[in-house]
């Protein structure tokens, strides 16, 4: 059975432990009490993680935390948007893209959700930082990455759980891949 809580504490547990140690990465994942439910956990594992590291690190910690869900999938229809367009405005205006949460606008590619895409957030009302939801910009990151075949750059703009009427993305491409 899929179990995302067991999939985010090994990931979680591998960054911060690549970051520290084995005894810290412990810490923060299992923290005091190891029968907290999902929405509790989520918010007293990111107070660790926030308690632990400074600010850059516990955005890289939480980037390398992407579970790889339906990554395939993406993959597979963003290289077809490629396939059909001659520029980034025309591969955001698409209506198989903007379908997916992709727009470009004034030369820029945004990604955005009506709603939260992290099934780990079900139950929870509302984050007091984006530090979870950096996760995402981290699986974004890869996904364009392999899409674009360069470095791609993620900014996480808005967030649904931290208060804004949806999770907002800006992807930014190192290169032009249609030239």
């Amino acid at each position: 059975m899929f179990d995302i809580r067991k999939i985010q504490e090994q990931v979680i547990f591998k960054a911060v432990k690549d970051q520290s140690n084995e005894a810290v990465a412990k810490a923060i994942v299992v923290g005091s009490d190891e029968s907290e439910n999902n929405p509790s956990w989520v918010k007293a594992t990111m107070k660790r993680l926030e308690k632990q590291f400074d600010r850059d690190t516990v955005v890289q910690i939480r980037r390398n935390c992407q579970c790889g869900y339906g990554m395939d999938e993406r993959l597979a229809l963003l290289n077809e948007l490629i396939a059909e367009s001659a520029s980034l405005e025309e591969f955001g205006s698409q209506a198989k893209a903007n379908a997916a949460g992709l727009y470009s606008d004034n030369g820029e590619l945004y990604l955005q959700f009506p709603f939260c895409p992290c099934p780990m957030l079900e139950g929870v009302d509302r984050l007091e930082t984006d530090t979870w939801c950096q996760c995402t910009t981290g699986y974004s990151q890869v996904l364009f990455e392999k899409a674009f075949q360069c470095q791609v750059e993620v900014e996480l703009l808005k967030s649904i759980k931290m208060g804004d009427n949806n999770c907002l993305m800006k992807i930014i491409p190192e290169k032009d891949i249609w030239k």
